[in-house]
């Protein structure tokens, strides 16, 4: 592997406040607070206060006598020693050596003011006297320290206040500059490699070249080949883009620089297009690199439907990553990487050729990659003999990267919650409800009338199910609550799916009234629990209709882009269609909802005997999984069948 020469570490000049970065801020990377350094200050003051007054009392515990008095005690014999400091006098007598303190008269010796007070000279002879010189520290320490510390604590406090203002300045000077987190190839702490992404195989086959060329670009050039100088990955929330564009810089050991979208984007006009300036410099000095922008939807959406400074600066933005981008030479050697799961609104200047014209799809992984990468997340865990990574995968179509790796980490989580050393199988198949739906709400208590509701309302989605045939096989049925829902119904298809029939869809709709026709028949009224579903159910009826063409009035005409907006880019609020068009789409719907809830409660009248016992059931054990649940079914004359992934909760 080529990394990065140690020379150009060395010559890469990064931005001041990187350089700085760990001298002024802390260890999160923030900005010392100025309150700490005045605080700090304050401190260091007080402690200096202290010091000197202990300094100066324990100097001045011995009692003062006056002359007259001192005279007296040396004629009665009393003094042993007298100690002359300047005009201080300390005093020692001969009892307990007590110390006293006196002072003297100016310019006038210690003998003669004792011989004026009346002191015989035979006991002045008989006396010992000291003169200590008045030049030493301790001497100029306790005389100078009541002027110096104030005056030190004034400079010193100047000295952090000027320094907090100028780091503030230059905060100000830096505006501009680039927030990237940049990771060098000799940091193997943070190195990632293909090996530790699974599954995205198409996805690695096209990024292999990206890594050839950083590697040896050579080959390339000298055939005439220009590589990509953009390459955008597109996908769902947790695919893994951000992991796979680090990957592609591990592998191929180059400089990488990554930024969020978001972070350009400041209410000041032009900042964001200094910050992209400062980024393209950057990287072209540590060449080769990558230039890895998350999220380039928020500042890469369509130009010109915006008023106002916020937009301006998001297009002032875009404008400079265009013009970078078509700045670069042939033998540039950066290449810049980035990630979006809302391709659908980026500005068609951004994915022209010669820009980020090589897409990379990243889908949801199947049940192959699904194992693969438990494998991944498996590899620091200790697993139970009982677990079975393959039957997980099974259990978990439709999860991405993310939710594996969510699930792997709760399991880890139960396991240790109930001080066990190893993750058991039971642990990861709690785990993916807990994922799909949320942690038990076992203080959610149900009365025994909201109970029975319940179980009727999950038993008319399961029996529906059983029996329309498009529809996926029940899993497991319970009226134990989970996040918002009160109970769940949960399926799960044989196999992976990339498309979905019509049919399907219309399945999929009755049995989401399942409930709601059940409640009804039952108990004769409604209840709040069904909310989920009519909004579910609804919803797709509209897809139905203004999507995907599956209409025969309609026919095949699609109203409404894939995320639910307006095609052509014209807002939410802007329309397509006439209100006469609008007016045949909600008939459409409420047809398609009409003929579900009919299918639904033909069913239910039907089966009713097995509606009662299923409900029974759910009331006496609250869970009911699949082999009992097939074993209720079957003895009511309805064959049960093998499919995958879905849960209708309430």
């Amino acid at each position: 592997m080529n990394l990065l020469p140690k020379n150009k570490l060395k010559n890469l000049k990064l931005p001041r406040h990187w350089e700085k970065n760990s001298e002024k801020n802390g260890p999160s990377g923030k900005p010392k607070p100025f309150w700490n350094n005045a605080l700090s200050t304050i401190f260091i003051f007080l402690i200096l206060m202290t010091i000197y007054s202990f300094l100066t009392e324990s100097g001045s515990k011995a009692p003062v006598i006056s002359l007259s008095q001192l005279a007296t005690d040396v004629s009665g014999s009393l003094v042993s020693k007298i100690t002359v400091r300047g005009d201080e006098l300390e005093v020692e007598y001969l009892k307990n050596h007590e110390l006293k303190k006196a002072k003297k008269e100016e310019g006038t010796a210690l003998t003669q003011t004792l011989v004026n007070y009346g002191v015989p000279l035979a006991k002045l002879n008989t006396l010992q006297i000291e003169v200590k010189s008045e030049s030493g520290v301790g001497f100029w320490i306790l005389n100078l320290a009541p002027f110096v510390l104030p005056l030190l604590f004034i400079v010193v406090f100047i000295w952090f206040l000027s320094r907090q203002v100028k780091g503030a300045g230059m905060q100000a000077f830096t505006f501009g500059q680039s927030k990237a987190r940049i990771t060098f190839p000799s940091d193997k702490k943070q190195r990632v490699t293909f090996k530790d992404v699974a599954g995205c195989k198409e996805a690695k086959e096209e990024l292999k070249e990206i890594v050839d060329f950083l590697k040896s670009p050579k080959k390339f050039l000298d055939i005439g080949a220009v590589i990509p100088k953009g390459v955008l990955l597109m996908g769902a929330s947790g695919t893994g883009k951000t992991l796979l564009a680090r990957a592609v810089a591990g592998e191929a050991g180059v400089a990488f620089f990554s930024i969020s979208g978001s972070e350009f984007v400041e209410m000041f006009v032009g900042v964001g297009a200094s910050r992209v300036r400062d980024l393209f410099k950057l990287a072209k000095s540590a060449a080769p690199s990558i230039i890895f922008v998350d999220e380039i939807d928020a500042v890469g959406r369509v130009r010109g439907g915006g008023v106002g400074g916020g937009n301006d600066e998001r297009e002032q933005t875009l404008n400079q990553i265009l013009v970078e981008m078509d700045g670069f030479e042939q033998n540039e050697k950066v290449v810049i990487l980035a990630a979006t799961n809302r391709p659908d609104v980026l500005d068609p200047a951004l994915v022209r050729p010669g820009r980020f014209d090589r897409r990379v799809v990243l889908d949801l992984p199947d049940r192959h990659d699904r194992e693969a990468i438990l494998k991944i997340h498996a590899v620091k865990k200790p697993f139970a003999e009982d677990v079975n990574l393959s039957v997980v995968a099974e259990r978990t179509p439709g999860f991405s990267g993310a939710d594996l790796y969510s699930l792997m980490n709760e399991a880890a989580i139960l396991a240790a919650r109930e001080n066990r050393l190893k993750v058991a199988q039971f642990d990861l198949i709690r785990s993916i409800e807990k994922v799909m739906l949320g942690p038990e709400r076992k203080s959610h208590i149900l009365s025994e009338q909201e109970k029975e509701i319940t179980a009727y309302h999950e038993a008319g989605h399961a029996l529906v199910a059983s029996v329309l045939p498009y529809a996926d096989p029940v899993h497991k049925i319970s009226i134990i609550s989970r996040g918002r829902a009160a109970g769940y119904t949960l399926k799960l298809p044989l196999e992976d799916r990339k498309l979905q029939s019509r049919r399907e869809f219309l399945d999929d709709i009755a049995v989401s009234l399942g409930g709601y026709v059940a409640e009804k028949m039952i108990f004769g009224d409604l209840t709040t629990g069904p909310s989920n579903d009519l909004q579910v159910s609804t919803a797709l009826a509209r897809d139905m209709v203004t999507k995907y063409g599956m209409s025969d009035k309609m026919g095949p005409v699609a109203l409404e882009g894939a995320g639910g907006r307006v095609l052509f880019g014209r807002g939410v609020d802007d329309r397509e269609f006439s209100e006469r068009v609008g007016s045949e789409v909600d008939a459409e719907v409420s047809r398609i909802m009409t003929e579900a809830r009919e299918k639904a409660e033909m069913i239910l009248k039907k089966h009713r005997k097995a509606l009662d016992t299923i409900a029974r059931r759910l009331i006496e054990v609250e869970t009911i999984e699949q082999a009992q649940y097939e074993s209720i079914i079957v003895a009511f004359g309805i064959m049960p069948k093998k499919k995958k992934d879905e849960e209708v909760k309430i």
